[in-house]
């Protein structure tokens, strides 16, 4: 009994954890975090997508009395791509449009992080083998892969 006690207890437990990092995408970048997403800004517009909003975190940070090593997230999307997800399910709009955060870290690596959108399909319920599931992360992929190369 304390056996089945134990396991449904860490069953539990591992379902109420956050995010994983095996569902999040890491990249290193060469350039500083603004370049960075300067450069993942311009890739997206010249995909012809849209850039809905960019946040300073480290700028809010400020404001704050507080400090905060870089750290910028850009918000975009493209309507043919991140309309069909919800279509199938309409809270795939809590995850969409796309998020990719750029941060420095303590050693002033610039990290490019993402959701592997394959966490839709779990998260909303959507097929895990949906075609616009690869053209997302096809798209995510080629956008930030622009965004570090060295030039």
């Amino acid at each position: 009994m304390i056996r089945q006690t134990l396991l449904a207890a860490t069953a539990v437990a591992a379902l109420a954890l956050p995010a994983t990092a095996a569902e999040l995408i890491h990249k290193t970048s060469p350039h500083s975090v603004p370049e960075t997403i300067d450069r993942l800004t311009a890739a997206v517009e010249a995909a012809g997508a849209t850039v809905f909003a960019r946040v300073d975190h480290a700028e809010g940070a400020t404001k704050a009395d507080m400090e905060l090593r870089p750290t910028e997230l850009l918000i975009f999307g493209n309507p043919k791509l991140g309309t069909p997800p919800m279509q199938d399910a309409q809270t795939a709009g809590l995850d969409l449009p796309m998020r990719v955060l750029a941060y420095a870290d303590a050693e002033g690596v610039v990290h490019v992080t993402y959701h592997d959108p394959a966490t839709l399909a779990e998260t909303h319920g959507l097929p895990s083998d949906a075609p616009y599931l690869e053209k997302i992360t096809g798209a995510l992929d080629k956008l930030t892969s622009k965004a570090i190369a060295e030039d």
